[in-house]
């Protein structure tokens, strides 16, 4: 396996910054600030020890991988997917909280995991872990100081841990079948604590039980009390345009229990496949990992990013091949490559405002979208920052830590490297990690 010492290692190539909006949560607005990579990278250059192709100016180091904790041994990979971090209290910043996207039967009787890993002293150990676990996917840390993850699977369940003040060790577990019962991966929160979650179902394809379109909604969850998901109420987006975009309504509430089939019934807007959603400054970005298919199957387009201006209700298409980002063609090495935007799965938002995405692809790209839109509501600026050449992986959990803004945390899931899977640290050099400073809550 790779040595923790070999991997910090500047990567050189081309990158550009883009304008966004302000990120309030951020204590430091600076912004990644770069240039972009004249491509995606090719499996060919694959080095374990620097896996990401990356701009001029920025290293990249492994923050825990299977060396640090192997959860599924035996050649099983440890499937890293979503990441977050205790974003509040008095030792914000520093206990980072993984899923681990077990799915049954692959790495049973263990069953799916949250892992928990001191960015301090780089302990990691299991949060929890159950054999009913599967499919473990979105992770997000709640405005109240919990931990919220969910299940990918169809009906999948959302959680809440309530943490121990060690933040390592978890007090109790609560199922939260009000905020639906859906194939969960996207989770995030409003000002107001409401919580927006997505059913990753090919609704414009697959649909219900042969009914098309069906599923693959956006969904809002409005709790009765702030802080307490046990009760509330859930509602599906509904949007009159076409390709679900236009004058967009929450519609509801409908049954939670049901909510693929009553958010349908209802008339939400049914998506191919959403997978990540992301809040920024009142507007809702959601990714649509692919687009419909013709009558052969094909995609007419390559999965795009929607935004949900939560005032006004419009949706929009943000991001979107062959509209603001190049059509990707073929694949790197290949005669007539051209790389271009494809299958965008997981959201983030930058220190700076922008919309960061990362593909469900291979080679598995990061871009970074600027909110700044033209009047049709798409971004002006869309730049990719890095691309991943591990041939077997793509990358997943894209995250920046309000606390350090200089650090994009990202995961390698099944890697062709032997016990490969991982987090990884992407920083701008100049300024040393959060890890690395000197801070009162020691």
């Amino acid at each position: 396996m790779i040595k923790k010492t070999l991997l910090f290692t500047a990567v050189s190539a081309a990158i550009v910054l883009s304008n966004g909006a302000s990120a309030d949560k951020f204590k430091n607005n600076n912004s990644f600030n770069f240039k972009a990579i004249d491509s995606s990278a090719n499996a060919a250059d694959w080095d374990p020890a620097t896996p990401w192709k990356l701009p001029k100016g920025y290293t990249q180091t492994v923050v825990s991988d299977e060396t640090a904790l192997n959860i599924y041994d035996g050649g099983r990979d440890d499937w890293h997917d979503m990441n977050t971090v205790n974003e509040t209290g008095p030792m914000a910043g520093r206990f980072m909280y993984r899923t681990h996207e077990l799915r049954y039967p692959d790495n049973q009787p263990e069953g799916g995991s949250v892992s928990v890993v001191d960015l301090k002293t780089g302990e990691t150990s299991i949060l929890t872990q159950d054999p009913g676990y599967n499919a473990l996917d979105g992770i997000r840390w709640s405005p109240w100081g919990s931990i919220v993850f969910a299940e990918e699977t169809t009906g999948g369940r959302l959680l809440e841990i309530e943490l121990n003040d060690d933040l390592k060790t978890a007090k109790a577990i609560h199922d939260r079948p009000a905020v639906g019962r859906l194939a969960h991966e996207g989770i995030d929160f409003d000002a107001d604590g409401n919580v927006y979650v997505v059913d990753e179902h090919r609704g414009r394809s697959v649909g219900c039980d042969g009914v098309v379109p069906c599923g693959g909604g956006v969904y809002k969850f409005v709790p009765q009390t702030y802080g307490d998901l046990s009760t509330g109420s859930l509602y599906v987006l509904k949007v009159t345009g076409p390709d679900g975009t236009g004058q967009g309504e929450w519609v509801g509430p409908i049954d939670a229990e049901n909510a693929r089939i009553a958010g349908t019934t209802a008339g939400g807007q049914s998506y191919q496949r959403p997978e990540d959603l992301e809040v920024i400054d009142g507007v809702l970005y959601v990714a649509i990992t692919e687009g419909p298919r013709d009558e052969n199957n094909i995609e007419f387009y390559e999965g795009r990013v929607i935004s949900v201006d939560l005032d006004s209700m419009q949706v929009n298409n943000f991001v979107k091949p062959d509209v603001n980002v190049a059509v990707e063609i073929g694949k790197p090495g290949d005669a007539g490559f051209q790389t271009g935007f494809d299958s965008v799965d997981n959201l983030a938002e930058a220190p700076n405002g922008d919309l960061v995405m990362i593909e469900d692809n291979k080679p598995s790209d990061i871009w970074f979208a600027s909110t700044e839109t033209n009047t049709f509501g798409a971004s002006k600026h869309v730049k990719l920052f890095a691309s991943l050449t591990d041939p077997g992986a793509e990358g997943t959990g894209i995250y920046f830590s309000p606390l350090d803004p200089k650090t994009l945390y990202v995961n390698i899931q099944h890697s062709e490297a032997d016990d490969g899977d991982g987090t990884w640290e992407i920083t701008r050099q100049g300024r040393g990690h959060w890890k690395n400073r000197d801070r009162k809550d020691d």
